[in-house]
């Protein structure tokens, strides 16, 4: 009786402890479950060992095994220990679950964007002898077809980056030559060719003949060549620039331009084809517009330059943002004009003469080409203007530069070498850079 009082004494007691250990999920430590502990049974054994062997009335000697056996059964004692762990030990509860981590993605978190690697060596170089070392002049140009030309004194070669085929287009004589400038049409198809002796010839590439050939445009050799849809737009060492519609079998001088003192020598038209950007000797920068009233008056005229302006190269994703560059080691500074207001948004000064420029389709960068003392290509991160990355290997100024179609391989071009660089990434890689806004009416000239 007096062990089941003892037992009932302690029931609230475990009853308590029951409940705290049921309230938590995990505790610092482990502390034993005294409810799997016999404390009645313990303080017996501890005051009433050696009963057996106590002679007396009140305890007669009971010596036998299965009476022992049927004493602990009746009294639920058959247990070898006093303090024991009736449960095991609780697993710990994480307080940052192994499928939480802030390295991996979630909605807040997005996934950081691989880096993009740039080897700093040419994938090919290939040998360009007498390429003209005259930073006026354009003679290298990539078409849509993957066809490379350039310009190699009195020839013009063509180079199929699709199974690496060379073959020479043109020959001319020594009277009209050499060539000064090559710039493909937007099919791919046909090429203008500038002379030095103020003629341009305008040739079929696939049937590799002679189409027609502009005179009288300019009274000197012809250094720069844009186009813009039919219009063939020419820029002469005698600082007249002419838009020459070529659509019928002889050519038709639409506007001629008259604001450079100089020979031009950097012409590049927007994507729209509504603004013409050139470049001259002179250090001036014109910007000039078809929605214009007086569409042969200059929209702006920029002097931030201090010296030659050859290297043009229009934003791919920003509308009316002009990225030029100044030659020289008087200027070597790259400018960043909003062409609408006219307005200088950024310069930067890189130290070396700047021969030209190419933004990346793909990124916001813009790569940079220049002369001594290190002739390295520069790769700009846009807006901040951080080094990326340099490219080096030429041994002379880079004068020349191209862009592959799909706009990840650029062919650069000093002292007849001729090299090929995977400087804006992989096709399979990379993802179209964000498209500028349209502009309205962009297929009309002008709005009557």
């Amino acid at each position: 009786m007096s062990t089941l009082r003892s037992q009932s004494r302690w029931c609230p007691l475990e009853q308590q402890l029951l409940q705290k250990r049921n309230s938590r999920e995990n505790w610092d430590r482990f502390i034993p479950n005294r409810s799997a502990m016999d404390f009645d049974y313990a303080f017996y054994m501890l005051t009433h060992q050696g009963s057996s062997t106590r002679k007396g009335k009140e305890n007669p000697p009971r010596n036998g095994v299965g009476y022992r056996k049927q004493l602990a059964e009746a009294m639920n004692m058959n247990r070898s220990r006093i303090l024991a762990f009736k449960n095991k030990t609780p697993t710990p509860v994480e307080l940052f679950p192994s499928n939480f981590s802030s390295d991996k993605p979630t909605e807040s978190n997005p996934p950081k964007a691989r880096r993009r690697y740039i080897s700093q060596s040419a994938d090919r170089t290939l040998d360009a002898p007498d390429l003209m070392g005259d930073y006026y002049l354009n003679l290298l140009d990539w078409g849509s077809s993957i066809v490379l030309a350039i310009a190699l004194a009195n020839k013009v070669y063509l180079w199929d980056a699709t199974d690496d085929s060379t073959w020479e287009l043109a020959t001319f004589e020594d009277e009209r030559g050499p060539v000064t400038s090559v710039n493909w049409a937007i099919d791919g198809c046909q090429i203008a060719i500038g002379l030095n002796n103020s003629e341009v010839e305008l040739w079929d590439t696939a049937a590799s003949s002679h189409v027609i050939t502009l005179r009288g445009c300019h009274l000197s050799g012809v250094g720069s060549l844009a186009w813009n849809n039919h219009i063939l737009t020419t820029g002469g060492m005698d600082g007249r620039i002419v838009n020459n519609d070529v659509r019928i079998g002889s050519h038709i001088v639409v506007e001629t331009y008259r604001g450079h003192e100089q020979e031009v020598c950097g012409l590049k038209w927007s994507a729209s084809g509504q603004q013409l950007a050139s470049g001259g000797n002179d250090n001036l920068l014109h910007i000039w517009d078809n929605r214009s009233y007086s569409r042969t008056q200059w929209l702006h005229r920029l002097q931030g330059h201090t010296a030659v302006v050859k290297a043009l190269a229009w934003c791919p994703f920003q509308r009316n943002l002009l990225a030029s560059g100044g030659g020289g080691n008087d200027d070597g500074c790259i400018k960043f004009w909003n062409t609408h207001t006219g307005a200088c948004l950024n310069s930067v000064d890189t130290g070396f003469e700047v021969c030209a420029l190419l933004w990346n389709m793909n990124e916001r960068e813009l790569l940079s080409a220049h002369g001594f003392s290190q002739n390295q290509l520069t790769l700009w991160k846009y807006p901040s203007m951080c080094r990326i990355a340099e490219l080096t290997g030429h041994t002379s100024t880079v004068l020349y530069m191209a862009q592959s179609p799909n706009g990840c391989t650029v062919a650069s071009a000093a002292h007849e070498t001729l090299k090929l660089w995977n400087v804006f990434g992989d096709p399979k890689e990379v993802k179209p850079a964000p498209k500028a806004d349209p502009q309205p009416f962009a297929h009309l000239n002008r709005i009557r």
